[in-house]
């Protein structure tokens, strides 16, 4: 199929559009909107209401529950987040889709990575540049270039943007969820490769802390009146640790990664108090009830040792995303897009995990890797490269069109499972 000739207006303001959202995407990034710097968010919050806001009909500012969470000191702590964005266009229109991305990013606040510069002419360095304020504004192009389409009312949209996602959507979960109930695709604008690959299957994961009990003692004096909450803390993680070799056998695939601990003070005194963090992913849910049957029995059998207390937070915050019917339909439909374009599509399963995890258990078929095309993410290294972001825009708008004229195709296909 071909659509460089139906389009090639829209287009071309989406080529016209870019080097002002290249310079939105400077200025963006220099806003640190880490999860946990609610100035920041709040800032990146307004930066993108007024950038949304014109295009839309309903423009909504949510907030959010706050969290609890077991800290390093092994007290519960309250864990507050910024507001979630949402806005929306005929919501009546018989094609409705669900486009999502995050504002947050994981540089806190006093991180040194604060501002974007250009490595070459195709390279922009910066934090967030990718992942995923890059993203946003190529959801923004989209949408932008849709709504001056003569046929923009057969497909109705909401855009849900969060603070919250590079901490695992705790908060936003539900809101997620609820408006996945409501569409019949979904978008999610985190980056593609460098190369263009797309992010096929997805491994679930979950974080889980414990929280570990010993007895305090004078290390010389009273040394056997003490129960060492490090000591027992260190057995258990290298039970936990074993569950990779484990899972081999039974759920290829499975990892858990000890990523912290905490506990102690002077080395004269036997520590009654030990902090753990760890993460786990899997493939699908026969592992994650593997994993939780086996992680629930060795704090189980920890819990029998005398004068030691152990306590389990945490839990699986988003399912595996398996390949359906409907989700190979769509990127049967992105394939098409792309080879409009003259771009190559292809698709790659990857252990991380994103909102699109989220929107796939709640029922919803998803692409969830449109954003720009990048590399480095997480690291002071992040960029993202600069003639995707129009090329990443078409490829959006495109499906966009697809959904319209082909939405019931879909639709069917999800009503017959």
């Amino acid at each position: 199929m071909s659509h460089l000739g139906e389009n090639q207006t829209t287009f071309a303001w989406i080529d016209q559009s870019a080097p002002a959202m290249l310079e939105r995407l400077v200025a963006w990034s220099g806003i640190n909107s880490g999860s946990h710097n609610l100035a920041g968010l709040q800032a990146m919050a307004e930066q993108i209401k007024a950038l949304f806001t014109p295009i839309a009909e309903d423009a909504l500012s949510v907030d959010l529950a706050d969290a609890e969470q077991l800290a390093d000191d092994g007290q519960i702590h309250a864990v507050q987040y910024g507001s979630l964005l949402t806005f929306s266009k005929r919501p009546q229109a018989p094609i409705q889709v669900l486009l999502t991305g995050h504002m947050d990013t994981v540089f806190p606040a006093d991180c040194a990575f604060q501002s974007a510069n250009f490595i070459d002419g195709n390279t922009l360095h910066g934090p967030g540049v990718a992942d995923m304020k890059g993203g946003l504004l190529v959801m923004f192009m989209a949408l932008a270039a849709w709504e001056q389409q003569a046929d923009a009312n057969q497909l109705g949209w909401r855009v849900v943007i969060n603070p919250d996602e590079e901490t695992g959507s705790l908060a936003s979960a539900p809101h997620l969820a609820h408006y996945a109930k409501e569409a019949d695709l979904g978008m999610v604008f985190e980056p593609a490769l460098a190369d263009g690959t797309l992010a096929g299957e997805r491994k679930g994961s979950g974080n889980f802390s414990l929280r570990v009990t010993g007895r305090s003692a004078h290390a010389g004096r009273e040394f056997h009146l003490g129960r060492n909450a490090i000591a027992a803390l260190a057995e258990v993680l290298v039970q936990l640790h074993g569950l990779n070799t484990k899972a081999q056998q039974q759920h290829d695939g499975v990892t858990l990664n000890i990523g912290r601990i905490q506990g102690g003070g002077p080395v004269n005194v036997v520590p009654d108090r030990a902090v753990a963090h760890f993460n786990v992913r899997m493939v699908n849910d026969g592992a994650q009830r593997w994993l939780q049957e086996e992680i629930n029995a060795i704090v189980a059998q920890a819990n029998l040792l005398d004068g030691i207390h152990l306590e389990l937070f945490g839990g699986f915050t988003r399912p595996a995303k398996l390949s359906t019917p409907a989700h190979r339909l769509l990127c049967q439909w992105l394939t098409d897009c792309g080879a409009a374009l003259q771009v190559p599509i292809t698709f790659k399963a990857t252990g991380g995990c994103c909102d699109g995890n989220n929107l796939a258990a709640a029922g919803l078929p998803n692409i969830d890797t449109l954003g720009v095309r990048g590399g480095q993410i997480h690291t002071d290294q992040e960029f993202m490269l600069v003639d995707s972001l129009a090329e990443r825009a078409k490829l959006s708008f495109l499906l966009l069109q697809r959904a319209s004229r082909h939405g019931e195709q879909l639709k069917t296909l999800l009503t017959n499972g």
